[in-house]
């Protein structure tokens, strides 16, 4: 069974920083992409910043510049850094991991990729 357990959200003023993580638990052989989505109240879900397994990223224009991604493959886990924070940055941050294969899908040779979702974490920016 595979979960992504999320940490660092809270509250903070405007012009701070928040630091986001996000571990993938389970027999996991390969995540090709991490991500973190948001869903500000009353909006639909958008994406803020992905990873790739080898390292590539790409972020929203509306944080370039201010969030930093990364990833760490050997705990399964990405973060993201987030300095310079807004009031508009207030939404519910989902953590998302792309074309997961389990280890026990690799032993039984019925490899089968999977995307899954953290249950997301709380950010509020005060002005």
């Amino acid at each position: 069974q595979v979960h992504l357990v999320e940490s660092g959200g809270g509250l903070v003023q405007s012009g701070g920083s928040l630091r986001l993580s996000c571990a993938a638990s389970g027999s996991i052989f390969r995540i090709d992409a991490m991500g973190w989505y948001r869903q500000p109240p009353g909006k639909q879900r958008e994406l803020v910043a992905k990873i790739t397994n080898g390292g590539n990223s790409n972020y929203a224009d509306s944080v370039k510049g201010r969030f930093t991604i990364s990833r760490d493959n050997a705990k399964n886990t990405v973060y993201l850094q987030m300095n310079s924070l807004k009031p508009e940055d207030t939404a519910v941050y989902y953590c998302h991991a792309e074309g997961l294969i389990t280890t026990a899908q690799v032993m039984s040779s019925k490899v089968s990729p999977s995307d899954y979702w953290g249950q997301g974490t709380q950010v509020t920016v005060s002005s």
